[in-house]
Order: structure tokens, then C-alpha cells, then sequence
């Protein structure tokens, strides 16, 4: 069964189409693809299947036509990997939002899609390109099962005391104002690839999850199952990231509203495109380009990474406190994966909990590694994610229920 996987909302800080084409026979990952920076005069297909690697100025000028042209590639008689769009035994769809309606992932109707529309204002600036996706993708290939994959469904197994805010309550009742979390499938996937390494049973283990890249999330999980999120209401909560504030005392917005004359829209833009790493460091959001600042003596780069380390170690700890104790952490996705210099900052005061690192192994890393010490009473763990697998393997999983 080949299982294709679609992605479509803001990607590198562009309007983008992300695809991916699996073999869930042996989960071999056929072809993948990006249509990026869709609307701008630069637009660019990037396609690559086996070793083969195409890349090419395209004009597209909205997301019906980034997924045309994702099509089109994967069934071209040349580049293409598919013969004709019956060798796809279904489409699975990333939904960021799904809110309290959807709980698990699941096929879509029409039902399905008046739902996720209900859920747009929970996720203004994803939940609408992700409808996009759906509805050209069920026109284009209508005889096609399609599957929608929640970032918040894992996340389904918090409990109320975790995810209720200490607002008035009608508000949850009325609005679904609580915290709902995002990068499940993410945090999802390398839960189970760090049950592996461990050699042990999910439902056996406790792990805290570390999701570092442009968006940032952390999650506590007591025997396979979320009981605690970084991220909330909406993915602005929690740790720094590139962009985003994470958590701030609302009440510095108030404040703004009144000596700068703020509006809904500025405070929505302050907070999610013009903080985090950027807005400390007033020079990029990017870690790569903050480490090499950092290397020239630049001290606000420096601050932006102390920030942002020392938000991820109090996460940390408290998520340690939440589950009574943790079998192992784990760093995943760009930051969490390439960056040895995080990895030992958020954990560099952890040995009150018995972390240790072993830092040799720390800086050279690469792939799956277990970075921690012989001492360790805790396992610490590099997990490259792969959310794009587990979306096909779900959409596999309901595939097969039908």
C-alpha cells in the first residue's frame, strides 16, 4: 500500500505544500517533495525521489496550485513515482487543529471538513491551509481515501486538571478555551522509537519528549500517554521559539495596548512573528545563525540561547515532577537533534535528578544515540522524528479498519 502524506500551512516562514509518498510494506519512504514560498516571485518545486533530486523556479501563485503541482510531479511519466493515482491506497492530511470534536484521527466527509471548519478559529493560521489541502486534494483525486491526522489527538489523554486554565470555567464550556497541545505526531513517534532503544515496553516507561525546532514543544508521558503539553490554547504557549513568545504575563499586553496603542493584530504579530529568538536577539530566529553570532561575541545572540535553554530546563524539571520521575529524555526535531550545544545547556544543573551526560558521544551525535553517561540514572536520547511516517502510518491503521 503506497500512502501519501500532505502537509500544507507556513513551513521555513513561507506559505508551503510538503509531500511525501510512502511504502507502508516496509514503511520505505518513495519520494518527497516541497512546493515553498508560494505567492512570492521566487517560488521553488524541490522534488527528490531515491537519489535523484530535482529542483526548479516554479510560478505558483496560491495553495490550490502548490498541490496541482505536487501532483502533477508525482505522476509525471518522467520524474514522477506513480503510474496513475490508483496505486495510492489513501492520503493522509496533517490537521493542526481538531480542538474537542475530534479526538482521534479519522477519515474524511463532508461532515469531517464542516467540523474542521468549526475548529478555524481555535487555529486561524493553520487550520484554513489545511482545510485548502483537503478539499483540492479530495477534487483532484475524489476516489481516493483521505484521512485528516490531528497535531492535537495525542494529546487527548491529558487530564483535566493539566488542561483546564484558571479562567472562569463558562469559558471552557462555551468557547473550548483549554489547553489542547500540538506535535503530536511528532511527539508520538519518538516515544515509541525511545521504547525501542530502551528495550522496553511503551506502557512500561515514563519519557519526556523534546520537539526543538522553529516550533518548540515539550510533552510529559507516563506509559505512552500525554498527561502534559508545553504548548496550549493555541501552539504560542510554552518554550522560546524561533519566532514565538511562549509564555509571558498576559498582563504585558494590556500594558502594551495602552502605550502603544496596540490592536488585536499587533499583539497576534508581536507575539508569534516578531518574538522568541528573533525578537531577543534582533538578528535571526534561526539557532544556526544565533550559534555563529555567539562565535563572534554577539551578547544578545547569547541572551536569545540563555533564554531559550533556561525555559527548556524548567519545563524539564517540572515535567520530571509531574511524572514522579522519568526513564529518559529525549531531543528531537532540528534543534534537539543537531544542536549538542542545547542539548548539555538544558541539562547542565540536572544531576540533582541523576542526568548525566556523556559529551563526547554528545557532540558527535548523529541519528539515533543514547548520549547519556555509564552513571546516568536517566537515559538521554537523540530521536530524529518523522512525523510525515507516523501521519501514514495512522492514515495506514484506518485505512485498514475500513
Amino acid at each position: 500500500m503506497k500512502i501519501l502524506v500532505m502537509m500544507v500551512g507556513f513551513y521555513w516562514g513561507s506559505i508551503s505544500v510538503k509531500f511525501d509518498l510512502f511504502d507502508m510494506q516496509d514503511e520505505t519512504l518513495v519520494a518527497r517533495g516541497v512546493v515553498e514560498r508560494i505567492g512570492q516571485v521566487d517560488s521553488l518545486l524541490t522534488f527528490q525521489k531515491e537519489t535523484n533530486k530535482l529542483s526548479k523556479k516554479v510560478v505558483v501563485h496560491n495553495c490550490v496550485g502548490g498541490i496541482r503541482l505536487a501532483l502533477q510531479t508525482l505522476l509525471d511519466p518522467e520524474d514522477g513515482v506513480l503510474k496513475d493515482s490508483s496505486e495510492l491506497g489513501g492520503i493522509g492530511h496533517r490537521v493542526v487543529h481538531g480542538g474537542e470534536r475530534f479526538l482521534e484521527h479519522c477519515v474524511i466527509d463532508d461532515k469531517v471538513l464542516d467540523d474542521i471548519r468549526e475548529c478555524i478559529p481555535l487555529a486561524p493560521l493553520h487550520n484554513p491551509y489545511n482545510l485548502i489541502g483537503i478539499e483540492t486534494s479530495r477534487q483532484l483525486l475524489p476516489d481516493v481515501m483521505h484521512v485528516a491526522v490531528f497535531d492535537t489527538s495525542f494529546h487527548r489523554t491529558i487530564p483535566e486538571k493539566a488542561y483546564i486554565y484558571a479562567l472562569p470555567y463558562d469559558l471552557y464550556v462555551k468557547y473550548g478555551v483549554r489547553r489542547y497541545g500540538f506535535h503530536g505526531p511528532s511527539h508520538s513517534f519518538v516515544a515509541e522509537r525511545a521504547a525501542v532503544m530502551l528495550g522496553k515496553p511503551l506502557e512500561d516507561i515514563k519519557l519526556i519528549t523534546c520537539h526543538l525546532g522553529n516550533g518548540a514543544s515539550i510533552a510529559a508521558i507516563d506509559k505512552g500517554r500525554s498527561v502534559d503539553t508545553s504548548m496550549g490554547f493555541t501552539p504560542l504557549e510554552g518554550l522560546v521559539m524561533a519566532t514565538r513568545s511562549g509564555d509571558v504575563d498576559p498582563a504585558i499586553l494590556l500594558f502594551l495596548m495602552e502605550k502603544e496603542g496596540y490592536f488585536q493584530r499587533d499583539i497576534d504579530n508581536l507575539l508569534n512573528k516578531r518574538s522568541g529568538l528573533l525578537g531577543i536577539s534582533a538578528i535571526s530566529g534561526n539557532m544556526v545563525d544565533l550559534m555563529k553570532a555567539i562565535e563572534e561575541g554577539n551578547k544578545r545572540a547569547a541572551l536569545a540561547v540563555d533564554v531559550f535553554c533556561y525555559r527548556l530546563k524548567k519545563y524539564i524539571s517540572a515535567y520530571i515532577g509531574v511524572l514522579g520521575g522519568v526513564d529518559a529524555i529525549v531531543f528531537s526535531a532540528g534543534i534537539g537533534e543537531n544542536n549538542s550545544y542545547i542539548r548539555t545547556r538544558a541539562l547542565d544543573t540536572l544531576s540533582c535528578f541523576g542526568i548525566a551526560l556523556d559529551e563526547n558521544i554528545n557532540s558527535s551525535a548523529r541519528g539515533e544515540t543514547d548520549i547519556s553517561a555509564p552513571e546516568s540514572a536517566v537515559k538521554v536520547l537523540v530521536i530524529p522524528t518523522n512525523e510525515e511516517l507516523m501521519i501514514a502510518r495512522e492514515t495506514q491503521k484506518l485505512l485498514e479498519a475500513r
